[in-house]
C-alpha cells in the first residue's frame, strides 16, 4: 500500500510519498495551504493512489497542543470524509529541524529554495517514522 505524508503547516503542506511496499517515505513536493487544499489532495490522492495518509502530530515541547495541531486535525478529518482514506498521526516533534540539517543532493530538489524544500523533507521524516513502526496501519 502506498502511503502519503503530510508536514501540515498555516502556509504551505509539504507531502512525501511511501515506495509501492509502504516501507519508506521520499519528499515529493510543497503545495499552498488555501481554501482550495482538500479538494486538490483528494485529487492526488485518487491520482496516486494512495491507501492511507499520515500527518504530523504538532505539539509544544511540552507535549501539549499548539494553534496548529487542531487545525491538522480537522484537516484530517476532512480527508477521510471525501478521500475515502484512513488518517493517521505522528509525532513531527523536530522534524523540519532534522530536515534542515540534511545534505541538500544538488539538482534533486523540485523547489527552488533550500527553505521551501525542508517541507518536503519533514514530510518523508514524518511518513518514515511512522512506516518504520511494526503496528502501523
Amino acid at each position: 500500500m502506498r502511503y502519503l505524508g503530510v508536514d501540515y503547516g498555516s502556509k504551505k503542506i509539504g507531502l512525501a510519498l511511501s515506495d509501492e511496499s509502504g516501507a519508506m517515505g521520499f519528499p515529493h513536493s510543497i503545495i499552498a495551504n488555501t481554501p482550495r487544499l482538500v479538494d486538490e489532495l483528494c485529487a492526488f490522492i485518487a491520482k496516486e493512489n494512495i491507501g492511507a495518509v499520515v500527518i504530523g502530530e504538532s505539539r509544544t515541547l511540552a507535549g501539549g497542543e499548539n494553534p496548529i495541531a487542531k487545525d491538522a486535525r480537522t484537516f484530517g478529518s476532512l480527508i477521510t470524509e471525501r478521500a475515502g482514506v484512513p488518517v493517521f498521526f505522528e509525532s513531527e516533534v523536530f522534524t523540519s529541524a532534522q530536515a534542515r540539517r540534511a545534505p541538500e543532493k544538488e539538482g534533486k530538489s523540485r523547489a527552488p529554495k533550500k527553505h521551501v524544500a525542508v517541507d518536503a523533507s519533514a514530510a518523508a521524516l514524518i511518513l518514515t517514522g511512522y512506516l518504520s513502526r511494526a503496528d502501523h496501519g
